[in-house]
């Protein structure tokens, strides 16, 4: 008797194959919608960067013309000229980058944790200094600390300009055209970039970890060190060089509320660029600052030990 073999199952139907070309667009669609951003970055950054890396080793004067020469003891006599001023500027910047977290940091935290309904008033009233420019915020601050003026007067009624004095801070009877008004300045016009990544992080916190700490009855000192600053760092890590990035470079400040003996190097690049026209000088300064503010950030995020900055 033969045997009946059963007849094997139809192969299930599956999707059909893209054609050629509409695998070739689904491919190449991400690089397309990058293509805005990469000509972005190339047209204004990279380009003139380049630009300014050829500069800097050009030779000549404003008259004759400047053309490649590879001159690069524009980068020696920079850091031999200038070293005073690149020091100042890291000072300065450190320091007020150190305040704006002293302040930043209880800011955000009650914002994140305490502001409750209030939030979005306090996030606005943080962003409010940005409705204007940094120029004016700048010259506010000339006035605010101007000789004569309220807050001169009670700091010497209280001799904290006695103080301040003793340490080189400020004069013994004023506050503008001292080291201590260009931090304030620079710590005043960089807070909000160190209070809102600040908040980003804190807010992202799962409260539940807080009732679990509770909940091991550790204290809230503890708390706060074991869960809450830990879950917080990159906000940390990203407000400090928020601040201190821009803080290295500006010059607004020092220009407006310090004197001479303030002035940081985006002042000697501004004069170098706008009155002595020495532009191979200039952009060799330029790219030496860029330079050690890389070499100061990776040494920073290394030692912090994170790579989320957001």
């Amino acid at each position: 008797m033969t045997a009946v073999v059963p007849a094997a199952p139809p192969a299930a139907a599956g999707p059909e194959p893209d054609p050629p070309p509409a695998r070739r667009t689904r491919r190449l669609t991400p690089y397309w919608l990058l293509l805005p951003a990469g000509l972005w970055l190339a047209v204004f950054f990279a380009a003139p960067l380049v630009y300014q890396a050829s500069t800097s080793v050009q030779s000549g004067s404003l008259e004759e013309g400047f053309r490649v020469t590879w001159e690069f003891s524009h980068y020696t006599d920079a850091l031999a000229a200038y070293g005073p001023h690149f020091l100042r500027s890291f000072a300065y910047a450190a320091i007020a980058t150190a305040l704006c977290l002293l302040i930043g940091y209880p800011l955000a935290y009650m914002t994140a944790f305490r502001a409750g309904r209030w939030r979005n008033l306090v996030l606005v009233a943080v962003i409010a200094p940005f409705f204007t420019s940094f120029l004016i915020r700048t010259l506010a601050w000339k006035t605010i600390l101007s000789d004569g003026g309220p807050v001169v007067g009670a700091l010497d009624a209280l001799h904290v300009l006695d103080v301040t004095g003793a340490l080189g801070l400020t004069g013994d009877t004023r506050l503008l055209a001292t080291p201590l008004a260009v931090v304030c300045g620079l710590t005043y016009n960089f807070l909000p970039f160190m209070i809102l990544p600040l908040y980003s992080s804190l807010e992202r916190i799962d409260p539940t970890l807080h009732e679990a700490a509770r909940d091991q009855y550790a204290t809230p000192a503890a708390t706060f060190r074991k869960v809450t600053f830990p879950l917080s760092l990159p906000g940390v890590v990203a407000g400090t060089l928020l601040t201190f990035i821009p803080a290295s470079g500006d010059y607004i400040n020092a220009q407006l509320l310090g004197s001479p003996a303030e002035q940081m190097i985006g002042n000697a690049i501004q004069k170098q660029f706008l009155n002595v026209l020495d532009y191979p000088a200039a952009a060799a300064m330029s790219f030496l600052l860029m330079a050690l503010i890389l070499i100061v950030v990776s040494v920073y995020l290394r030692k912090a030990g994170t790579e989320e900055l957001v």
